[in-house]
């Protein structure tokens, strides 16, 4: 299992799934009409590491989050 933590302006509470890497994440996002606005923007963390693949393996206890785009001043 992983959690997935959906952080800033995204409204959701956090999910614990049983996947692989995120290519499957992301087909399960696509389905979320709440989440699926943010995907394109998003930058992704695996245990607070960016990643840049959706080929990314996954194991047991691994936290993944989303970090939408910020603006600051």
């Amino acid at each position: 299992m992983v959690k997935v933590e959906f952080l800033g302006p995204i409204q959701k509470e956090a999910l614990e799934l049983d996947i692989a890497d995120l290519n499957e994440l992301a087909v399960i996002l696509q389905e979320d009409e709440e989440v699926k606005e943010w995907l394109e923007s998003c930058a992704v963390a695996v245990n607070d590491t960016l990643v840049s693949s959706l080929e990314c393996p996954l194991k047991d206890g691994d936290k993944i989050s989303l970090l939408p785009p910020v603006c600051g001043g």
